[in-house]
This record gives structure tokens, C-alpha cells and sequence, in this order.
């Protein structure tokens, strides 16, 4: 359906064509609108360049500043009356953007690069960066304010230079991790005949720090529980040679359970002192909880285990029992010594619980100590099943029955079995990276929320890991008016407000926002430094904070 084009415009309200279909009549929408238009766009540059993209021009002319005009005349069908709308200029504005910078999928051009690692990687000497353009950072580290560093880019083409092509570059690389390797394998090779020379000759080097922890705290609560344990054992096998007694066959397992664990256990505190190498940053903290897990395992096997078998074994196949008078007397030996290697722990474990803030049973059911837990639980199981097998043997004395020593051999199994289990399942709880305590993640969250650059934080994890060191991570919502004012509080007003008065072109205006963009950046990550700086001071637990910015 067409409508037929007027010879002259004419309003046009939408809705001017009828038709008229049998009895149905209805009305067609009109698709000629008479409209006079110009129009243009204008893109500019970061040089300050303006394009027309294109105009057009229905009447022929475009009048001043107006872009757009329009005129319109209205028809009436039924009476045939001219009437033409007044002209109204509609303002358009031009906006003005800056043209997009593609980047590419892979962009270092703008990357900075320390001093060794353009060494290293690159293969330069120290007098080749001198000719460098060196620039100040906020350095990462505690102990500095600002470091050097060098453009990746400059860096990349001094190397160009030095070594003439990428593939001679390349060849020096592989070049100088063949020599790398062949000289940690001298190194190794030397180590080992230092070992042997000092092996022969005596080592006259003085106590280190690792020694220094045996003789002071959890170190020296299991030294001595090593010492005990280990002349309980020999005492108890002379008993159970002597007597055959069931229950001191299963004492004299304990025994060396428990030397055999607290071996494991300075095993563990030895190698928790060493320092953080690059294939572990965070250290070496959690061998204490290893060890402590496998000596929990090893109670279950070698203690509990033998235990219940020499108490079924005595179970089916019954014999009698000799003079006992001689077990008794390593029994109540074995109790005295067991007790004062009981009490030192006790003594160690209250003292650092007090300092903690924590009551003793809060300290051992965490595990904040595991190789002071596993000698206080070791020797307390020690000092009950002496109970137990001293009152099984006694009864089997006096029945002459000995089904009950064999009875207190099933009964020092099940203890030793219980404290096994308490062992690894605390342990396995401490290694898996437990949460704090709810009331300390509160004071955490408290102290960032009430920093005035931060409007909200999420997603907020504190992990213990291990001998009370916590890694904190959060997403924080960062103020940006805080941030950018305190950016313009250490910065000259009056000469920034020069600035922007000198500020006339595109290209004005682009470094202008460059330079001071990049400072209210290095200004934010300033802001991250002192809140990760504030929780550690106010929170000593607190050695790895991690905070990112949503």
C-alpha cells in the first residue's frame, strides 16, 4: 500500500490513509514524514585534530550554529487549511573523545624491571645499566621507602645491543643455566667433603640457634621426656624379661612408643627453625604439626597396637606369672619419672597459655603448641596406665588368676589408642589451615572498617598457620575521594590550579591527567602499605596480610 506524495509538505499526525475492505474500514499508518535536516559529527584526536565525518543537507542550506532544524507543516484533510508550525532550532552537542589505544593481546612496553633481574635475565653486567634511565619506586619491602628500577623495554634493548640478536641472547642463556646447575652440582660435592672433614677432624664450630632450642621452651620438654621415656623403656624390658607379665610387656611399649615419638618430635622442632627458601616463603613452622601427626600415628601402631595383641594373645593362651615384686618396684620408679616429665609440661604449657591470653584447656585442644601436647598427653596416659597395669597386676597377685593382667594390657591399649586419636585429629586440624578465633577476626575487621579510606571490606579470611602465625586476606572497597584528597593534601594548590589554568589543548590535558592519575595510584597502594603495616603492629599474630582492592 502506498500513499500517494503531496506536491507540497503537508502535516502528517501518523495516521492518514483509510482503507475500506468490505464492511471491515480501518486506517494505515503514513510513511512520509517531511523533515528538513542537517546534521554533523565531529571526532577529535589526542593531537587535537577534528574530522567532519559527514553532512547532509536536505534544503541546501545550514544556518549558524544550529545543526539540526526542523520544519514541519500541517494539513487538515477535511477543511484544507494551511498551517506551518514556527521553526525551533534544537542544540545538539559535540563530544569529544579521546581515540582508543589497542594494547594488543601482550603488553610490556610500560613495565618496570629490578636491577638483578635485568642482570639475570637479560644477561647485562652492573655498567650496563648505568647508561639506563633509572627511576624511583615506592619499594615493596619494610626496611626501604624507594628502589631503582629500569623500563623493561630499555632494558630489552640494551640487551639487543650488548648481544647483537635474540638468538645470541638466548644461547647466552641457555649457556649460563648449564653453568648454574654444574655449579650447584660442585657445591654439593664440596658440602659433602666439608661433612667428611669435619667428621674426621672434629667440628669446632660453636652452638647454633637450632641447638640453642633444646635447651630452652618445647625443646627442653622433650629432651627430658626423651631421657626418661628411654631409661623407663630399658627398666620396664628388664621387668617383663624377668616376669613375663603381660601388662609390663605393654608398659615397656609404651615406653619406647614414646621415646621413639619424642625423637620424631626434636626431629620436627629442628627442622620448623630453618629459614624460608624460595620453594617454601612462608617457612618451615608446620614440621612441628607433621611430626606431632606422625607420633600420633605411631602411638596407634606401635603402642596401642602391640598392646591389644599381647592382651589377646594372654586372653587365649594363659600362663602364670612369676615374682612381680621387682615389677612394682619399676613401676612406682616409672611413676615418679613419668610425673615430673608430666609436670614440666604442664608448667611450659601454662606459662605460654598465660602469655597467649588462653586458658590451658582453650591451649591444648588448639594445638598452639604440638610437641609440648603430645609429651603432656603422653605422659599423662603414662601416669594412668602405670595405675592400671600396677592394679591389674596386683589382682592377678592376689587371685593368681591372669586373665587380669592380661586385662590391664587390653586397658593401657585403649588409652594409648584415645590419646592417638585426640593427637591426629588436632594435628590434621592445625595442617588443613583452621580459622581464628571469631573475636579476633572481629577486632581484624573493626580496625580496617574504621580506617577512613575504606567503605567496605569482603570476603574476609584469617588462616592460622601454625605456632600462631595468621595470614589475613580481604577485599576492601577503597574510597576514592579520601585517597585523591589525601593525594591533594601533600601537593601545592595553587600550583596544581596553575596547571590546569595552562591546560589549552588535547595533548595539555592528557599528560596532565597521566602524571597526576599515576601519583593518586601510587598513593593508593601507599594506603594498602600502612593498613597491612597498622594490623600487624596492633596484631602480632598477624604475618602475611593480603588485601585487595575491588
Amino acid at each position: 500500500l502506498r500513499c500517494q506524495a503531496a506536491p507540497r509538505p503537508r502535516a502528517c499526525h501518523g495516521w492518514q490513509v483509510s482503507m475500506k475492505s468490505g464492511s471491515l474500514s480501518y486506517i494505515l499508518p503514513c510513511n512520509r514524514l517531511p523533515v528538513q535536516l542537517m546534521s554533523q559529527v565531529r571526532v577529535y584526536t589526542s593531537n587535537g585534530q577534528k574530522k567532519d565525518l559527514g553532512s547532509e543537507d536536505t534544503n541546501g542550506s545550514a544556518r549558524g550554529e544550529t545543526l539540526h532544524k526542523v520544519e514541519t507543516g500541517q494539513d487538515t484533510a477535511s477543511a484544507g487549511q494551511k498551517q506551518s508550525s514556527p521553526k525551533q532550532p534544537i542544540q545538539v552537542k559535540v563530544k569529544a573523545v579521546l581515540k582508543k589505544r589497542e594494547y594488543g593481546p601482550k603488553y610490556t612496553q610500560n613495565n618496570f624491571i629490578t636491577g638483578v633481574r635485568a642482570i639475570n635475565e637479560f644477561c647485562l653486567k652492573s655498567s650496563d645499566l648505568d647508561q639506563l634511565r633509572k627511576i624511583k619506586r615506592r619499594s615493596p619491602h619494610d626496611d626501604t621507602e624507594t628502589f631503582t628500577v629500569y623500563l623493561r623495554s630499555d632494558v630489552e634493548a640494551k640487551s639487543l645491543e650488548v648481544w647483537g640478536s635474540p638468538e645470541a641472547l638466548a644461547r647466552e642463556r641457555k649457556r649460563r643455566k648449564e653453568a648454574e646447575i654444574k655449579y650447584r652440582e660442585n657445591l654439593f660435592r664440596n658440602q659433602r667433603l666439608l661433612w667428611e672433614y669435619k667428621e674426621f677432624f672434629g667440628n669446632t664450630k660453636p652452638r647454633s640457634s637450632t641447638a640453642a632450642m633444646f635447651f630452652k621452651g618445647p625443646g627442653k620438654v622433650v629432651m627430658v621426656a626423651i631421657c626418661i621415656n628411654g631409661l623407663n623403656f630399658f627398666f620396664k624390658l628388664l621387668a617383663w624379661v624377668y616376669t613375663g607379665s603381660a601388662s609390663m610387656f605393654s608398659e615397656a611399649i609404651h615406653s619406647l612408643a614414646d621415646t621413639c615419638n619424642q625423637a620424631l618430635l626434636a626431629l620436627g622442632i629442628s627442622q620448623s627453625a630453618r629459614t624460608p627458601d624460595p620453594s617454601h616463603p612462608y617457612g618451615f613452622t608446620n614440621m612441628r604439626y607433621i611430626a606431632s601427626l606422625i607420633s600420633g600415628v605411631g602411638i596407634f601402631m606401635m603402642g596401642a597396637g602391640l598392646s591389644w595383641y599381647h592382651g589377646i594373645m594372654g586372653l587365649l593362651y594363659p600362663h602364670p606369672v612369676e615374682s612381680l615384686l621387682w615389677a612394682y618396684c619399676i613401676l612406682a620408679g616409672s611413676l615418679v619419672s613419668e610425673g615430673a616429665t608430666l609436670l614440666v609440661a604442664i608448667n611450659e604449657i601454662r606459662r605460654s597459655a598465660r602469655a597467649k591470653g588462653l586458658s590451658f584447656y582453650q591451649y591444648v585442644v588448639q594445638s598452639r603448641d604440638p610437641s609440648t601436647n603430645v609429651v603432656l598427653l603422653e605422659d599423662a596416659a603414662a601416669v594412668l596406665s602405670v595405675a592400671v597395669a600396677a592394679t591389674c597386676m596386683g589382682l592377678t597377685s592376689l587371685t593368681g588368676n591372669p586373665y587380669y593382667d592380661s586385662v590391664g594390657s587390653l586397658g593401657v591399649g585403649t588409652l594409648l589408642g584415645t590419646v592417638s586419636a585426640f593427637l591426629i585429629y588436632t594435628n590434621t586440624e592445625a595442617l588443613l589451615g583452621r580459622s581464628i578465633e571469631p573475636e579476633q577476626l572481629q577486632r581484624l575487621t573493626e580496625l580496617l572498617e574504621s580506617d577512613p579510606v575504606v567503605r567496605a571490606i569482603h570476603d574476609v579470611k584469617a588462616t592460622d598457620m601454625g605456632m600462631s602465625k595468621v595470614r589475613f586476606k580481604a577485599e576492601v572497597d577503597f574510597d576514592g575521594r579520601v585517597v585523591t584528597r589525601s593525594y591533594l593534601e601533600k601537593q601545592d594548590i595553587e600550583q596544581l590550579l596553575q596547571e590546569i589554568q595552562q591546560v589549552k589543548t588535547l595533548e595539555e590535558l592528557e599528560a596532565f591527567m597521566l602524571k597526576h592519575g599515576e601519583n593518586i595510584i601510587d598513593m593508593l597502594g601507599a594506603e594498602v602499605d600502612r593498613l597491612e603495616k597498622d594490623l600487624k603492629q596492633r596484631n602480632p599474630d598477624v604475618r602475611h596480610v593480603d588485601l585487595e582492592i575491588l
